[in-house]
C-alpha cells in the first residue's frame, strides 16, 4: 500500500479517514460512516440539493460544474428509471487522486452514490472504475458486498423502506470513456465513443433514462458536506469554489504525493512548501497545473490560486488536479511529443479533426524531435492544434490541442532552436520507443 504523505497546510475532509482502516465497514461506521445517508433519507431530496448547492462543490473531474445544480437538473418525474453513475475512469496523465479514495475510503464513494440517488429519485447506481484499476475493483466490490450484508444496500435500507442498489463495472483501458457520454456507451456494452449533445444525460442518459454522472472525488465529498453543512464546507474554499480538493503533485519535486488543500490555495506554495520545492536544487522550468490536457504555465505565472476561476483567468485550467512539475532539464519538445502521442493513441477516431489532427501533430513533432524539422513545422503544429479546438463531439480534441498550443506559444524559441540544430546529436528514435520506454 502506498505511503501516505501529509503537510500542515492540508485540510482533511475527503482524506480524513485515509490510513485509519476505513475499508472495513465497521471502522467506517465508527468514523461517522453512513450517518449522512440516513439523515438524507429523513430530510429528503430538496434538503440534499440545497445543502449541495450551498457547499459550492464543483465537479472534481475537471469541468468544475456546480454539483448541486447538476443534480437539480434531473426531472422530478420520469417514465424511465433514473441512474447515478460514478466516473472512476481516472486516466488523465498526471492524475492520481481518485485511486487513493478507492484504496482507503471506498465506502465514502458508496455512501455518496446513495445520497446522489436519493437527491434525484434513483434506485440504482453504477461505480465505473478505470480498466487498469483491477486491484481497486476487489476493494470496492468487497465494500459493496459488506454494505449489502449490513442492510445498507438493497431492499429496505436501514429499515426505512427505501431501496437502493449499486453495481460495479470496469473499463477496458480506454481514456476516451472518461468522457461522460462515452462512459455511458461503454457501460451499455457498446464501443466507447461520445454521443452528440443535446440531449444531455440529466434528461436522456444511461439506457435512455435521466442520469447524474459525477467524478469519484465529487461523490465522496457528499457525505462530508451533509454532516458538516453546506455553508461550513463552502467557507473552506475560495469564492464560488467551495471546500477542498485532492491535488496529485508529481514530477521534479522533493515530496510528490496526493495532498488535500483548500480551493484557492497558492500554486507556488503547493510546489515549494507542500511538495518541498524542486528536486536536487534545480530550477523550475514549467508546470502542468491540472493534468496533461491543461495549458502549461511558466515559473512567473505560478502566483495564482488553485481554483477553477483563478486558473481560468491565468489562461489555463484546474482540470483533474494533477500538478506536474518540470525542472530545467526537461526538453519541452520531447514533453510535447509525449503528450500528443498519448492523445493520438487514445483518440476514438470518431471525429476527423481529432483523429487526423492528433496524428499529424504527432508526425510533425516526431520529425522535429528526430532532427529533421524545418521552420514551418512550428507554425504547422500551432495551426493544426488551433483548428481542432471546438470541432469535435467530445473534449478529447480540445485536450490534445490546448496543451500543444501552449507549448508552442510559450516555448517557441526552444522548438526553433531544436530545428536549427542546437540539439544536434539527438538519437533517432520512434515515438513508440519514446513513449514505451517510460
Amino acid at each position: 500500500m502506498p505511503t501516505l504523505v501529509s503537510h500542515p497546510d492540508e485540510v482533511k475532509i475527503v482524506s480524513r479517514r485515509f490510513g485509519l482502516g476505513a475499508t472495513d465497514i465497521d471502522k467506517y461506521v465508527e468514523l461517522d460512516g453512513y450517518k449522512a445517508v440516513q439523515e438524507a433519507i429523513a430530510k429528503g431530496p430538496e434538503w440534499i440539493i440545497n445543502e449541495m448547492k450551498a457547499s459550492g462543490l464543483r465537479g472534481r473531474g475537471g469541468a468544475g460544474f456546480p454539483t448541486g445544480m447538476k443534480w437539480s437538473f434531473v426531472p422530478k418525474q420520469s417514465e424511465k428509471p433514473k441512474y447515478v453513475l460514478v466516473n472512476g475512469d481516472e486516466s488523465e496523465p498526471g492524475t492520481c487522486k481518485d485511486h487513493v479514495i478507492f484504496l482507503h475510503d471506498p465506502h465514502a464513494v458508496i455512501e455518496g452514490t446513495m445520497i446522489a440517488g436519493l437527491a434525484i429519485g434513483s434506485k440504482l447506481g453504477f461505480i465505473y472504475l478505470r480498466g487498469e484499476y483491477r486491484y481497486l475493483l476487489k476493494i470496492v466490490e468487497k465494500a459493496v458486498a459488506d454494505a449489502y450484508a449490513k442492510g445498507f444496500l438493497g431492499k429496505n435500507i436501514f429499515g426505512t423502506g427505501v431501496d437502493f442498489d449499486i453495481i460495479t463495472q470496469t473499463g477496458a483501458g480506454a481514456y476516451e470513456v472518461g468522457e461522460e457520454s462515452a462512459l455511458m456507451e461503454s457501460l451499455e456494452g457498446k464501443r466507447g465513443v461520445p454521443r452528440i449533445k443535446p440531449p444531455f444525460p440529466a434528461v436522456v442518459g444511461l439506457y435512455g433514462g435521466p442520469t447524474v454522472i459525477n467524478n469519484a472525488e465529487t461523490i465522496a465529498n457528499a457525505p462530508h458536506i451533509l454532516l458538516m453543512g453546506g455553508e461550513a464546507y463552502a467557507k473552506l474554499g475560495s469564492e464560488r469554489n467551495g471546500g477542498t480538493r485532492l491535488f496529485g503533485i508529481s514530477g521534479h519535486v522533493e515530496r510528490p504525493g496526493v495532498y488535500e488543500l483548500p480551493m484557492g490555495y497558492s500554486l507556488r506554495k503547493a510546489i515549494y512548501d507542500v511538495a518541498g520545492g524542486i528536486k536536487d536544487g534545480k530550477k523550475l522550468k514549467a508546470v502542468v497545473p491540472g493534468g496533461s490536457s491543461c495549458p502549461v504555465m511558466l515559473p512567473e505565472e505560478i502566483d495564482v490560486g488553485l481554483d477553477f476561476d483563478q486558473m481560468g483567468k491565468a489562461g489555463t485550467m484546474l482540470g483533474s488536479g494533477g500538478i506536474v512539475v518540470l525542472d530545467e532539464t526537461v526538453s519541452i519538445v520531447e514533453f510535447a511529443l509525449r503528450t500528443i502521442a498519448f492523445y493520438q493513441h487514445e483518440s476514438c477516431g470518431w471525429c476527423i479533426p481529432c483523429r487526423e489532427g492528433t496524428d499529424w501533430i504527432k508526425k510533425t513533432l516526431t520529425r522535429v524531435y528526430n532532427g529533421g524539422g524545418n521552420k514551418k513545422d512550428v507554425d504547422n503544429v500551432q495551426y493544426l492544434a488551433e483548428n481542432m479546438l471546438g470541432r469535435t463531439f467530445c473534449p478529447l480534441g480540445d485536450a490534445a490541442a490546448m496543451p500543444t498550443i501552449a507549448f508552442v506559444k510559450k516555448f517557441r524559441k526552444e522548438f526553433e532552436d531544436y530545428i536549427a540544430g542546437n540539439k544536434a546529436g539527438t538519437p533517432i528514435i520512434t515515438v513508440e520507443q519514446l513513449v514505451g520506454a517510460h
